[in-house]
């Protein structure tokens, strides 16, 4: 047994203090020795000598027992817990522009028992910190302990307050997650809680994996065109004001990739202090709310008689007289008093038209077409804001008139973009995301549409843009084609004539192969009121189509869209479209 091994033993350490006595008294023999051999000096250096080879001994003994014990109490708790890190990786737009961070700032804190002078501390702090509040101020100063403060002092702020030199007031350096460009994409984006949790938008989205990397790897990188996203909110920030509305949506999604580039809901809060926004400000439109989206349901009910094989382009269908169907009569909002062709259906918007088509297709598979295109289910996209859609609960005749126009379910307007973004991209149920795709990443999607039904739809809604309701979206050289939606909304039971949802889905450009490069854009005005811009209109095509339009010209250079010489729209041979009123 070593030495070592006999100091742990229960008895080490009596037998060291025994072997410890022995040896002080042999060299105390020693020293009376020295003292009869009249060697007085060295018998004092010994003595000093000793004295402290004693006091070593005691401390390493004392060292060693304590190390004991230690290792003991470490044996008994088990392994230590790791520490929980709230930092979390940044994220960033397609091109690499920073949306989120962790930085360090410094909180505040002030113990109430060393401080001087009250009265300068309140001075002091309040001149110093404008947003600290007093009523909190004054509860620390009479807590008579040390307590926080306020949290996320900037280094400017920090050095403010240093400056003073107040005593009971002392900082502790905090991460805290910063958004750099304040209220820009900020439902995308969503924010975190100072736990590092994620709470909505990309953040809760994504909130794993970024906490995962916690700021060793690279940046997260969203679907998101700052480029884009800037010049959407701008122009839907600009149009919300001048028409009062309650709320209003933008999108921009790659139809082929189903990337959203940008996304916009109004009003919106700057994720830096979400606590200071509203529920309104908080809501995401774009995922989270439901709309009855009126006429832009029309694109849907005349793809799928084409789809059908029920209808073609030149079918017609008698609007002459409004539509009876049981006990409902379906009217059209600008009376043609015609024969109209599936073209002028769309172009025209007419109700009455769409609501033939939709009982030409039958219930079981008008239905099933809507099922097939995401409209029955939520979004699928990353998002948890991500709301399920009202929908009918049985599919009758009359209800199937109802949703032919838009009537009767209510979508998102992401349910809206994935749907229409599989009309006009070939036929193909392509998940929406906000997350970046990879250059070599492959897009599948299921086939829900032909891709003869998607080529005709480009050229219907491009027809709608150069001839029908939809001219105020056209953007000179770029080949937008849309369709104009107006969804008057239940007050106290019955629909409203006055208030509404309004919107404009667009596709640019319509013309060349079906895997041409294409975007979808969407806006959405809920409640507008009526404006100079819009010569006191409400619908679609007054006050969403302008803006849609505003979008498109500003963003096409963003995406390599080239303008070229608009071509002639090219028309049915029995189709005579005219221009429409904006519906």
């Amino acid at each position: 047994m070593t030495t070592a091994d006999l100091l742990r033993s229960p008895g080490g350490l009596r037998w060291a203090s025994e072997r410890l006595k022995s040896r002080i008294w042999a060299v105390e023999r020693a020293f009376e020795r020295n003292k009869a051999a009249d060697h007085a000096v060295d018998d004092a250096r010994i003595r000093i000598f000793v004295v402290l080879l004693f006091f070593g001994l005691l401390f390493l003994t004392l060292a060693l027992g304590a190390t004991r014990a230690a290792l003991r109490h470490s044996e008994a708790q088990g392994p230590v817990a790791p520490l929980v890190s709230s930092a979390r990786a940044e994220l960033a737009d397609r091109h690499g522009s920073l949306l989120a961070l962790d930085l360090m700032h410094h909180g505040l804190y002030i113990d109430a028992r060393e401080v001087w002078d009250a009265e300068e501390i309140r001075r002091g702090l309040t001149q110093a910190l404008p947003r600290l509040s007093k009523a909190r101020l004054e509860r620390a100063l009479r807590s008579g302990r040390r307590v926080h403060l306020i949290g996320g002092l900037t280094p400017q702020e920090r050095a403010s307050v240093h400056a003073l030199g107040l005593a009971g007031v002392s900082f502790e350096p905090e991460e805290r997650r910063v958004y750099p460009l304040g209220a820009t994409a900020a439902h995308l984006i969503g924010f975190s809680d100072r736990g590092g949790q994620g709470l909505s938008g990309a953040e809760r989205a994504f909130n794993e994996p970024l906490r995962a990397d916690g700021g060793i790897g690279g940046p997260i990188e969203l679907s998101l065109d700052l480029r884009v996203q800037s010049v959407l909110e701008e122009e839907l920030t600009a149009a919300a004001a001048d028409l009062r509305v309650k709320g209003a949506v933008g999108v921009v999604t790659d139809v082929h990739t189903g990337e959203i580039l940008a996304m916009a809901s109004y009003p919106d809060f700057d994720p830096n202090n979400p606590g200071a926004a509203t529920p309104e400000q908080l809501l995401n439109r774009a995922a989270g709310s439901v709309y009855e989206m009126g006429s832009t349901f029309k694109g849907f009910t005349v793809a799928a008689g084409l789809e059908s094989g029920k209808f073609t382009r030149s079918s017609t269908f008698d609007a002459t007289q409004p539509f009876r169907i049981g006990g409902r009569v379906v009217r059209d909002f600008h009376a043609s008093n015609k024969v109209l062709t599936l073209d002028e259906v769309f172009t025209k918007s007419s109700n009455i038209g769409t609501s033939r088509i939709a009982l030409g297709v039958g219930t079981q598979r008008f239905s099933q077409y809507m099922a097939d295109w995401g409209l029955l289910e939520p979004a699928k996209v990353e998002l948890v804001e991500s709301a399920r859609p009202i929908k009918p609960a049985k599919w009758s005749e009359t209800t199937l008139a109802s949703a032919s126009f838009g009537h009767a379910i209510s979508v998102t307007p992401l349910q809206l973009t994935q749907a229409m973004n599989a009309v006009v991209n070939g036929g193909r149920m392509v998940p929406l995301t906000i997350r970046k795709r990879g250059p070599r990443e492959r897009v599948t999607g299921r086939q829900v549409l032909s891709a003869a039904t998607s080529q005709a739809m480009l050229e219907i809604m491009r027809l709608n843009v150069t001839d029908g309701s939809g001219g105020k979206a056209d953007a000179p050289g770029l080949r937008v084609g849309g369709k104009t939606g107006t969804g008057e909304k239940v007050v106290d039971g019955r629909y409203s004539d006055t208030v509404n949802v309004s919107s404009f889905a667009a596709v640019f450009p319509t013309d060349g192969p079906l895997d041409a490069k294409r975007y979808f854009v969407l806006i959405l005005m809920d409640e507008p009121k009526g404006s100079q811009a819009s010569m006191g209109q409400r619908t679609g095509g007054w006050v969403a189509a302008p803006a849609a339009g505003r979008v498109i010209n500003r963003i096409a250079p963003f995406l390599g869209v080239t303008r070229k010489a608009d071509p002639a729209p090219e028309t049915t041979p029995a189709a005579k479209p005219a221009t429409g009123a904006p519906r």
